[in-house]
């Protein structure tokens, strides 16, 4: 990684902000130049994961391209949140696309800047897991197979939760939602079912594919400059909590977030040409349990007629990503 963590015994509160760093070292937001891309006034939900990520993530890419910086935004809590007509949040050239071809939509801003000569002005799609897991997959399919220069991000809800929260490809198993129910043997979503996105990507070879979470900021920000940094199809997945459709405390979301990536739940990686090239590993090691009991979605899982076997099946697919991907530190496996 291109940055270093700094730990609060070696600065103190004073830190806050990470205002004491030298400034190469700051985050985006901790510059009082930061563009604001995603402003006050929108409407997201008291601890909104995807008001964060795109804020940061936008913020970021602002920074790496000196503001010249376009973005496409498919239909989701994100657009709806942000632009209730006649108003907006947004400080930067701004696009709805429909749900299913915001990709689509960025290549093709993309082609025009291109054959406008204005190469040096980048297009960011943005959309939730609805928009790219599911209703954008083929749009988006063809962006990665045409090596379109669009960075696409993905902020990952795990769930419709603009329109009631249903299922999308991206819901886990055993979660409780509109459309998958805590009932029968399996209750909630069933195993077996999604895609992973990141994996997809990485299958088409395109420059480069990397997930985050919202709980490590200096990560998240070094992914969005090092894509801003290639030309071609580019891919971000955006761990993002929900807290109405994961039914969790509002104060809770950086640290599912954490915990995602804590217990292996959320493999954080970074990935070029199809290959991984660097992991971010577990510092503290959780059992998936920790990071369940919080969400409400999972509630069925506990209480009076708990599941350990199902608990156990999702800590397996923990421990699978865990191997699969290298996420203990040397000397911990």
């Amino acid at each position: 990684m291109a940055f270093q963590e700094i730990k609060l015994y070696q600065t103190g509160t004073f830190v806050v902000g990470n205002r004491l760093l030298d400034p190469e070292q700051r985050t985006v937001q901790a510059r009082t130049g930061r563009s604001n891309s995603l402003t006050s006034g929108h409407r997201a939900c008291q601890g909104c994961g995807e008001a964060l990520g795109a804020r940061y993530v936008l913020d970021a890419a602002m920074r790496a391209t000196d503001g010249k910086l376009v973005a496409v935004n498919s239909t989701g809590c994100l657009e709806v949140f942000s632009t209730p007509y006649p108003e907006s949040s947004w400080q930067l050239p701004w696009l709805h696309s429909l749900f299913g071809n915001g990709p689509a939509v960025a290549s093709g801003v993309a082609a025009a800047l291109r054959a406008s000569g204005r190469e040096d002005i980048r297009v960011v799609g943005q959309a939730g897991d609805g928009g790219t897991v599911d209703i954008g997959f083929g749009a988006l399919s063809g962006m990665f197979e045409r090596n379109d220069d669009v960075l696409f991000v993905c902020y990952d809800n795990e769930g419709y939760m603009n329109t009631g929260v249903q299922r999308s490809g991206a819901t886990p198993p055993a979660a409780v939602t509109a459309t998958t129910k805590a009932v029968g043997p399996e209750p909630g979503n069933v195993f077996g079912q999604g895609k992973s996105v990141p994996l997809i990507a990485m299958a088409h070879e395109i420059p480069y594919v990397a997930t985050a979470t919202v709980a490590d900021l200096h990560d998240l920000e070094h992914k969005v400059e090092r894509a801003m940094s290639f030309r071609g199809a580019r891919y971000l997945h955006v761990f993002v909590p929900c807290p109405l459709g994961w039914r969790a405390a509002s104060a809770d979301t950086i640290r599912l977030a954490r915990l995602a990536k804590e217990s292996g739940v959320f493999p954080v990686f970074e990935a070029e040409a199809g290959e991984v090239t660097a992991v971010s590993t577990i510092r503290r090691q959780v059992p998936v349990e920790e990071y369940l009991r919080p969400q409400g979605r999972y509630a069925h899982l506990f209480g009076d007629h708990p599941r350990p076997d199902i608990v156990a099946r999702i800590q397996a697919r923990a421990d699978r990503n865990i191997a699969r991907f290298g996420l203990l530190p040397e000397g911990d496996e």
